[in-house]
């Protein structure tokens, strides 16, 4: 290791310090960017939160959930869980973190599904634990239905 020093006058001091300062922290910045592609972590407290994160994945819903559930994910799986959690991974998401702890599922209709416009069969599910996004689906309740990842196709 090598350490350099220069002698730099009162006024010119100041500003290199500064500098060193913007520096560093825009290289904090874009090493926080680069984690977060593979996965962000979504906080998602208020219903206004939740409205731009659906609107974000590019899905048009009414004003406020239609129903809000509070569940306990179990400690041992059966392969729905194992599957369901396949999907989430995808997304970057996974629930094996978060076994036997209770999380809320936000649930809105989706109106802008293609092929489903007029459907009230389409619904977006957002699984949040303590304010935070840990998973979620876009589903179809119809008896030939489909779940697909939070963002819109």
């Amino acid at each position: 290791m090598f350490i350099k020093t220069f002698k730099v006058k009162k006024n010119t001091g100041a500003v290199i310090i500064g500098a060193v300062f913007v520096a560093l922290a825009a290289v904090l910045i874009l090493i926080g960017r680069a984690k977060s592609e593979k996965g962000d972590i979504y906080t998602l407290k208020t219903e206004s939160d939740r409205q731009a994160f659906i609107s974000q994945m590019g899905w048009e819903v009414g004003k406020e959930y239609d129903e809000c559930k509070v569940v306990l994910i179990p400690e041992k799986w059966n392969d729905v869980y194992k599957k369901y959690n396949e999907l989430q991974k995808e997304q970057g998401f996974d629930l094996e973190k978060y076994k036997g702890k209770t999380c809320e599922i936000y649930t809105y209709n989706v109106h802008n599904y293609k092929g489903y416009e007029d459907s009230e069969d389409v619904f977006i599910n957002l699984y949040i634990c303590d304010g935070a996004l840990i998973g979620g689906d876009v589903c179809c309740t119809r008896l030939d239905g489909f779940m697909q990842g939070l963002k819109r196709l």
